[in-house]
């Protein structure tokens, strides 16, 4: 019994780097209310460890998953999300089937939560 508790809180941690803060609904459906609860912890202790380091106020660590090979990559939108502001102040309208240029900061994490694809040629 122990092994397979381990086994799925290393998989929940696992989840927090690749969806970020927030799980997607048909996955926290699946997680009883201490995995949850762990969960929610495991969030605070990583936020609280990045905004420890780094002397500018933190630094994301979830944020680069891969290096990256360019600073702006091309994207297909998978569903209707709304306007995105960029860093530089552009809205950009993420509309189901558009795509886009955008930097690779600004929608890493949308396409790990399955909003946006990477155009590969």
């Amino acid at each position: 019994m122990f092994n397979f508790r381990y086994n799925r809180l290393k998989k929940i941690r696992q989840m927090r780097w690749e969806f970020g803060i927030v799980l997607p609904p048909e996955i926290r459906a699946n997680l009883c209310e201490p995995e949850v609860q762990w969960f929610v912890n495991y969030n605070k202790s990583l936020a609280t460890y990045m905004k420890s380091i780094a002397d500018s106020g933190g630094l994301n660590l979830t944020q680069f998953m891969q290096p990256p090979k360019s600073l702006y990559v091309e994207v297909r939108c998978l569903e209707d999300y709304g306007k995105l502001q960029l860093e530089d102040g552009e809205i950009v309208l993420l509309k189901k089937n558009t795509q886009h240029l955008l930097p690779r900061t600004q929608c890493e994490l949308l396409i790990r939560q399955g909003i946006l694809e990477h155009i590969t040629s």
